[in-house]
């Protein structure tokens, strides 16, 4: 099915066109000019002091009009923008809900970071049976929904408040030893190992040059995440050096997660090595401990050769140990996603990761022309939540992703002493990042003026070698900017800009 969109809003074409996604299918949502079955068409009126928004379907699917009416926001500002898109979206929602007879389970959300909803409820001075009230009014949500975003809520109590300086760190290593089918993250298959001395002299230098700037402007760096790719594909020896030097220059952090990934470029010597540094956390994911769908999807190990690692780490003295499976691989079904968990429960991690497989445009998966078979796809999302109930963990964080899955979502669930600071830092985009490497993204949090800067490190290998002190300056710039904010706020009284 191919739906045009007609609105007078250019600016909300895309929101429009990701709630056609909800009910069609990515591909679903088309220009005018291109070949369609139906067209759906968006008219807009200010009637006294209310929007009115009308949405009708003509051509295959011709229905009648749907209209919806809102208060007007007249601020000619961001919060005038949000309020008018959301009335449109849930409008047009409305009408293909009606129309398909489906109600998808996150209702007319088709944004990443759903808590952050939440917390705008809370911060209007709502209760949080309120809260959940508006939210299932608004968007439709499930009732399911509601319940996840609640847990996550209640997991978060005493960590989502953060000082004006705080700032986590993240560490980018883009190699991996090979490349999974459904990877869309800017890493390289690390070959025959040319480019990693380079990388990694541009990244000890962007290390130095960051770490001073951090002291400069009095950035508080307690919680670090060395993340990829796949880190462990680097040597023992290259890691090592790694791991020494961001502790020369940033010193000892309360939490720091290193992503050893794959089965495969681990063994006794670099698991020693990682337990001889103050990493407090590792994840050993297998995203499947089906031996079939591992060669389907491009891993080079076996389900036994994870059960091996992980029994090792253990061995070795690591008590904070994360796990990710990814449901909907490709050839999957319920029963084959169900013996994964079991496998996983056995192991007993200390964290445990539920991702929804997502047909990014860049992965190979996308370019083989992969269709997503959906029919079990929120059934193995619920067992994960039931698995990882049953271990005792709980919801901390989730975020969603275009392209996912029947539209559901990625959760990541945890002991109570095993919750990941830095998984909720990014997540809820409550603290300030510091990311270095190839692909790392910057973030200067500014709840206050509800901005947050970005500074993108380019993504590119070879050109982030060539240009890692032009990456730093970005950084600089943004730091800059939101030190000058902060002392803004210092003036006027109100110094503190606690994130949430």
């Amino acid at each position: 099915m191919k739906i045009a969109i007609e609105t007078p809003f250019e600016q909300f074409q895309n929101d429009i066109a990701d709630v056609v996604r909800l009910f069609y299918g990515e591909g679903a949502a088309v220009a005018k000019e291109e070949p369609h079955d139906a067209v759906l068409t968006h008219i807009h009126a200010l009637e006294g002091t209310k929007w009115k928004e009308s949405f009708s379907l003509s051509g295959m699917l011709s229905h009648p009009a749907l209209s919806l009416s809102g208060e007007a926001v007249s601020d000619g500002g961001l919060e005038e923008k949000r309020q008018l898109k959301r009335l449109i979206k849930r409008c047009a929602y409305l009408l293909l809900k009606e129309v398909t007879g489906r109600r998808p389970a996150w209702g007319s959300l088709t944004g990443i970071r759903p808590t952050r909803l939440y917390y705008q409820q809370m911060e209007q001075g709502k209760t949080r049976a309120e809260a959940r009230e508006a939210l299932c009014s608004l968007f439709d949500l499930s009732e399911e929904k509601i319940g996840l975003l609640d847990e996550i809520i209640t997991a978060q109590e005493g960590l989502i408040k953060r000082p004006p300086h705080a700032c986590d760190l993240y560490v980018g290593i883009p190699f991996c030893t090979t490349r999974c089918a459904y990877c869309s993250f800017s890493s390289g298959e690390i070959g025959n190992g040319r480019l990693v001395e380079p990388y990694l002299d541009a990244l000890f230098r962007e290390i130095d040059l960051c770490s001073e700037m951090a002291k400069d402007m009095g950035l508080d760096i307690r919680v670090g995440y060395i993340g990829g790719g796949t880190p462990s594909s680097l040597s023992t020896a290259q890691l090592d050096r790694l791991l020494v030097h961001m502790h020369q220059r940033f010193g000892p952090l309360e939490e720091l997660t290193v992503e050893a990934g794959r089965p495969d470029t681990l063994d006794e010597e670099k698991l020693s090595m990682l337990r001889s540094h103050p990493v407090t956390r590792i994840s050993i994911n297998p995203q499947t401990m089906n031996d079939r769908t591992l060669q389907t999807i491009g891993r080079a190990h076996t389900a036994a050769q994870t059960v091996e690692c992980y029994e090792l780490a253990r061995r070795l003295g690591f008590d904070d140990i994360n796990m990710d499976v990814i449901a909907a691989l490709p050839g999957e079904d319920y029963t084959m996603f169900a013996y994964t968990l079991e496998r996983i429960a056995e192991l007993a991690p200390d964290s445990l990761t539920v991702h929804t497989l997502a047909i990014k445009r860049s992965s190979r998966l996308h370019e083989q022309k992969y269709r997503q078979q959906e029919e079990d796809v929120a059934r193995m999302v619920a067992l994960g939540r039931e698995t990882a109930h049953k271990m005792g963990m709980r919801a901390y964080y989730l975020y969603r992703q275009k392209y996912m899955a029947e539209n559901l979502e990625n959760v990541g669930y945890a002991k109570p002493t095993s919750i990941c600071r830095y998984n909720i830092d990014n997540m809820e985009e409550t603290t300030s990042v510091l990311a270095l490497g190839a692909g790392g993204i910057s973030k200067c949090v500014m709840r206050q003026e509800e901005k947050i800067l970005r500074a993108p490190n380019i993504t590119n290998i070879e050109q982030y070698i060539q240009r890692v002190d032009e990456m730093v300056e970005r950084k600089r710039e943004a730091f800059a900017y939101k030190a000058a904010f902060l002392s803004r706020m210092a003036e006027k009284g109100d110094g503190h800009d606690h994130q949430r």
